[in-house]
């Protein structure tokens, strides 16, 4: 994981909604989540409609997020374009 500055910015959190928040707010459908680890926003993938995951690094500049599918511990930093088969714990 050496080279990503951005690992720093990853924060204990709590995941804001049980799907992709953004959705269900507007009936949206979603294929896979992913939740920000710098505030919690659960967001959909750029395979879902909508895209709310990279929506809310658009709006927001929070670095990393991670799969909250079950069975998956991947995450990814938006700024390097970069995948981790394990992130740090906060």
């Amino acid at each position: 994981m050496n080279g990503c500055e951005h690992l720093s910015e990853i924060r204990s959190v709590t995941p804001s909604s049980e799907g992709c928040e953004d959705c269900l707010k507007i009936g949206g459908r979603w294929v896979h989540l992913r939740m920000c680890m710098s505030c919690g926003h659960v967001g959909c993938c750029d395979s879902s409609p909508n895209k709310h995951a990279t929506r809310h690094y658009n709006e927001s500049a929070h670095p990393i997020v991670r799969s909250i599918e079950p069975g998956e511990v991947w995450g990814y930093c938006f700024v390097d374009d970069r995948f981790y088969e394990t992130l740090p714990s906060a």
